[in-house]
């Protein structure tokens, strides 16, 4: 599984971003699909996730302000995370997931990550 995160950029404090996570196989064909953030010097995060049945689940730190989505039946291969009432504390690098427990090991893909700068 290839995926491929954008939709990163500068927004001020308060603003919104979607993000994109495009996969190169049906997000069904794993087991969850997960966004991250790594702020600079900081270890990376877990921030939302959605599995395969499509529940979704967030870290308490963004809960209320992040939504993690599917695009189905358009667009299976796609998982974004919508961003609202950004604070610089999000500022970071995101990466999106896609983990499969259904084969051993564990399938666990990686994106190469987009930037986001929240500015004061």
């Amino acid at each position: 599984v290839q995926l491929q995160a954008s939709g990163g950029g500068l927004v001020q404090s308060g603003g919104s971003l979607r993000l994109s996570c495009e996969s190169s196989e049906s997000i069904f064909s794993v087991s969850i699909m997960r966004w991250f953030r790594q702020a600079q010097g900081k270890q990376r995060e877990l921030l939302a996730s959605i599995t395969r049945a499509g529940v979704t689940d967030y870290a308490d730190g963004v809960k209320g302000r992040f939504t993690i989505s599917r695009d189905i039946p358009n667009n299976d291969k796609v998982v974004y995370l919508q961003m609202t009432n950004l604070d610089p504390a999000d500022t970071g690098v995101y990466y999106c997931n896609a983990k499969d427990y259904t084969t051993s090991p564990s399938g666990d893909w990686w994106g190469q990550g987009t930037l986001v700068t929240v500015s004061s």
